[in-house]
This record gives structure tokens, sequence and C-alpha cells, in this order.
């Protein structure tokens, strides 16, 4: 019902030396070529208060010059690492790449596309930063004012309401790019192709708590979506149903044992 998730991407590059970083910021991009560089520019300046930290970009397949640029940007920031996938495997596949991939504890992911805006990232890492259990928090951006159509603020408003009525996941944008978990917690949650659409309801499954935290919105700078409204449709619903099924059937719980054996002779 949900297709699984298998490792697409080339071998990573080599470990850049010095500490390892506890903050990866990840990013999926494809055809994002006039996109990647300001992006970069504006992380670096988010996350210049939590060094040591990286960032995973993930180049999904991109038949444009947002592998070259990507090069020519890596060449003078040491912070930047980037991983291609060989052929488009959509934006799921992309963002699991960069998590299996990233060395820090914690994750935060936005879209490539600069609709996102890094500025807001500090503000989510502070809300998670207050958590007693990090590995049960999922920290998620709220855009307030939507910088899209009309027709696509629209559909998202009713797919919101439709998931969170089956789902029960009381998040009112899922939708969002701008998130903060720990990698653990995401490589403990099921893989399967559109799950980034689902994080919220798959922290709950794992008996974990979602925040929502107002964050601001930005026009597309450059380039165009990769999303129509009927290809969310189409998707959304079958991935609902086989969501739904999956939090019907939680992780399995851990269970106490005893030994009755123990302490017995041979």
């Amino acid at each position: 019902m949900v297709a699984p998730i298998a490792p697409t991407a080339s071998a990573p590059p080599p470990v850049p030396s010095g500490a390892a970083p506890r903050f990866s910021v990840v990013v999926p991009v494809r055809d994002e070529a006039d996109n990647v560089g300001p992006l970069i520019a504006e992380i670096r300046i988010a996350m210049a208060a939590y060094a040591p930290y990286e960032i995973v970009f993930i180049d999904d397949g991109s038949r444009d010059r947002t592998p070259e640029n990507l090069k020519h940007v890596a060449g003078e920031c040491r912070e930047l690492r980037v991983i291609r996938h060989r052929e488009p495997a959509g934006q799921t596949a992309a963002i699991v790449t960069g998590v299996r991939h990233a060395r820090g504890e914690v994750i935060v992911t936005l879209d490539g596309d600069g609709q996102n805006d890094p500025a807001d990232i500090p503000t989510l890492l502070a809300r998670f930063g207050e958590a007693a259990d990090r590995d049960r928090l999922l920290v998620t951006g709220l855009r307030v004012r939507r910088m899209d159509s009309w027709l696509k603020r629209v559909s998202s408003r009713i797919a919101n309401a439709v998931r969170a009525w089956l789902l029960g996941d009381a998040t009112p944008d899922t939708g969002c790019g701008l998130k903060v978990l720990s990698r653990r917690a995401f490589l403990a949650m099921p893989a399967f192709d559109h799950m980034h659409r689902f994080l919220p309801a798959l922290m709950l499954r794992q008996g974990g708590e979602v925040v929502s935290v107002p964050v601001s919105h930005r026009p597309r700078r450059a380039g165009a979506t990769k999303y129509g409204v009927l290809d969310r449709l189409g998707v959304g619903i079958v991935d609902l149903i086989g969501v739904k099924w999956l939090m019907r059937r939680a992780a399995m719980p851990v269970v106490e044992t005893e030994d009755n054996d123990r302490g017995r002779g041979a």
C-alpha cells in the first residue's frame, strides 16, 4: 500500500575533516540552478551561531545547471556536502538520502525552491532545544501567509483538513518543508514514497509530540514548481489510506522480559 524507499544515491563524498557537526540542514533540489546559491548563503547566515554544522544538498537528478552551481559553491563553502541521485527519484527519496548521509544528530529540512526562509531556522531550533526528550519531538513550520496561487492555497487548505480528520495529527500545515527533528527519530520511521508529507502523523505514531511554529513564506524567485494540484490530490488519497493503515498498527512497544532461568545451575 505504501512503497518502501531504497537508497538511490551514488557513493557519498568524503566526510569533511574537523569536528563532527551537531546539526545537519538537509535540502532536496531538482532543477533549481538559480536558487541554490542564494539559498546556501542564507542558510550559512542562519546557522552561524550553531557551528559546527553541515549543509547537505541532495540533487535529485537535475537536468539543468544545478550540479555545476552546487559544485562551484562547494568549493567556497566547507559546510556544504552535495549528494546526487543519478536519476530523479522524488522529494521524499531525496530527503531520506540526505538524512541517511547526514552526520548531525539534529536534522533541519527545508525546500530547495527558496520559499522557506532560513532566517526562521533559529526559532524552530530554540523550540526544539526546550524538549526533555528530543527523540520524541517534531517542530514544524506553519506558514502564516502563503505566497502561492489562490488555487494552490485552497487545495492545500482542503487537503490539510481531510488529512487532519483522518489521521488526527492536529497539524495545520504539514506541507511546510521547514522542520526540525532528531536523526534517530526520522530513521525510526517507515520510509515510503511521499512520507515527507506525513511526518507529524509518523511522529505521533512513535509516541512523540508535534509542535507548529509560525514561519514566513516567500514567492518563488526562480524556476518552476515540480507539483501540480491534481498530482498532489491523486497520490494524496492513496497515501492517506496507507498512512491510516500504519497508524492503526503503531510501532511495536518495548516489552520488558524476565529470564526465569537466570541463576540456575548447569
